[in-house]
């Protein structure tokens, strides 16, 4: 991984920050996204005391929800690293209720960002893609196969996150681009209010998926795994 460059959405905290750490621990370089400036270059900065040596991090601003600020992000990382070899699509959020509770900006909220995202950030990457033959992937969840009550938003977004990854998969190929999901299970994140503490250490941890994913990057170009479901080995429900 070393020299490699990797752009990650959604990379400021949890899952995504985690994958930052992971490649920067191999030698890459990450470009990390966030909606707010301030919150993306502080953690930006805290990668590069922390693991800054021959790779570095960049903060960046950046909505998944916009087309054009996607391609504002590319270019800036274009502009200081000169490729991208790997886009992680991370950026995500959840708003959980019954139909009858759900509101249609929540609805439009969570499929624009989830969904409708991940195809603007492969749009706004693919030609720095084509030139790397880079890898990109996306995290969708266990609930992009499962659903339950609740989760209408959630579960449609997720879904078509699965599908939209594992059909461009078919689609990139030929250009010798890999595309794969990630479809995570509990992780002990930050995502929709939880605070991660002790009670979370039976969850998948951020660690986790940074190593999973380093694990796609680093395994033989003729083999693609396109999509990996990881769950926690030992749940509570599982010790009754």
């Amino acid at each position: 991984m070393n020299g490699k460059v990797a752009l990650i959405t959604g990379g400021t905290k949890g899952i995504g920050l985690g994958i930052a750490e992971a490649l920067m621990k191999k030698g890459a370089h990450v470009a990390i996204t966030g909606r707010s400036l301030e919150s993306a270059e502080e953690a930006a900065a805290d990668l590069n005391t922390r693991l800054g040596n021959s790779s570095r991090a960049l903060g960046l601003e950046a909505d998944v929800r916009d087309f054009v600020s996607q391609e504002k992000a590319m270019r800036a990382v274009m502009a200081e690293f000169g490729k991208i070899d790997v886009v992680i699509a991370n950026a995500g959020i959840g708003h959980f209720g019954s139909v009858e509770s759900l509101t249609t900006t929540q609805w439009q909220e969570t499929i624009e960002t989830n969904l409708t995202g991940a195809f603007y950030t492969m749009k706004a990457t693919l030609d720095a893609l084509k030139e790397s033959k880079g890898y990109y992937i996306s995290i969708s969840s266990l609930a992009g196969t499962n659903f339950f009550a609740g989760g209408s938003a959630y579960n449609a977004s997720k879904f078509g996150l699965t599908g939209f990854t594992q059909a461009a998969m078919l689609d990139l190929r030929k250009y010798g681009i890999k595309v794969s999901t990630i479809m995570p299970g509990s992780v002990a994140t930050y995502f929709n209010g939880n605070e991660p503490d002790a009670s979370d250490a039976w969850k998948i941890q951020i660690e986790d998926i940074g190593k999973l994913v380093v694990d796609l990057l680093e395994m033989h170009p003729r083999t693609l795994p396109s999509k990996i479901e990881v769950r926690p080995s030992m749940p509570p429900a599982a010790r009754k």
